[in-house]
């Protein structure tokens, strides 16, 4: 199975992650107001990775779970079990090993903790306020998001992002690394603002 390298991972996660909270409007401030009602969401999704030398994309599934103001569960299912658990400033991965899953450690969190910092940003909805990326809003369903930096530019060609119908939740996310090489995410079955317990966000 190929692996993506860890900052395309991490980037993608608070990408979709952040996407799923924006709601329908015409205009920058109808995206922010709609957001200011979120205060947790839960969905499923379908992660699609495409590259040119694959006959068919990998399909990754699974479901994620967001608390404000910074708590966070993202879990694949299938093909491949892993969990991050956000909580506070305490942030974990585990990962599927041969006896169970085994927690990872290293560069890598301080990489998820670079990351996940711009999660506020995102949620309030102010996408064109991110000093990383310059934002288009096009008929008032399609965010397009352009690397506004050399470093940036390096590891994301654009985003595409497809807004819903209803406020709050988006259709899909779409994360260009090169021409032929793309992640989609397809969100289905959200739930905005249940009641979700702290247990979701510190246990397996």
């Amino acid at each position: 199975m190929l692996k993506q390298p860890k900052n395309i991972i991490f980037l993608t996660l608070l990408l979709a992650l952040c996407g799923l909270l924006i709601g329908w409007s015409d205009s920058w401030e109808g995206i922010r107001k709609a957001a200011e009602g979120v205060k947790s969401i839960k969905a499923d999704f379908v992660q699609e990775k495409h590259m040119k030398i694959l006959k068919k994309p990998l399909i990754a599934r699974g479901v994620f779970y967001y608390r404000l103001p910074d708590s966070l569960r993202w879990e694949y299912s299938t093909p491949f079990k892993s969990v991050l658990l956000m909580n506070a400033d305490l942030i974990r991965r585990f990962i599927q090993g041969q006896d169970g899953m085994v927690e990872d450690s290293g560069a890598s969190l301080e990489m998820m903790r670079f990351v996940l910092q711009e999660i506020p940003l995102w949620l309030s909805g102010r996408f064109d306020a991110n000093p990383n990326f310059e934002a288009v809003l096009n008929d008032g369903k399609r965010i397009e998001m352009v690397p506004d930096s050399a470093a940036m530019a390096g590891i994301i060609d654009r985003i595409e992002l497809v807004l819903a119908d209803t406020p709050g939740i988006i259709d899909t996310v779409t994360i260009y690394e090169s021409k032929d090489t793309f992640t989609r995410f397809l969100f289905r079955n959200a739930e905005l603002n249940a009641v979700l317990t702290d247990s979701l966000f510190q246990e397996l």
